[in-house]
């Protein structure tokens, strides 16, 4: 996910979050802001593991 993008989203809901906050819901805007980064992380694991498997198997076909 381009940074960009994150910084924008994280922009847009951070008044809702804050107003959450005020409200003594502060668990719940903590709580989306940790579903929010475990999705971003699982996409950027995804796409490591992605590109590495391709590498891997680069390196096997030279090795034989």
């Amino acid at each position: 996910m381009k940074t960009i993008y994150i910084f924008l989203i994280l922009i847009i809901f951070a008044w809702p979050l804050y107003y959450l906050y005020q409200l003594q819901l502060g668990a719940v805007s903590f709580l989306l802001l940790a579903i929010f980064f475990t999705v971003i992380s699982v996409k950027e694991l995804k796409k490591y593991k992605r590109e590495r498997g391709i590498q891997d198997l680069d390196t096997t076909k030279r090795r034989k």
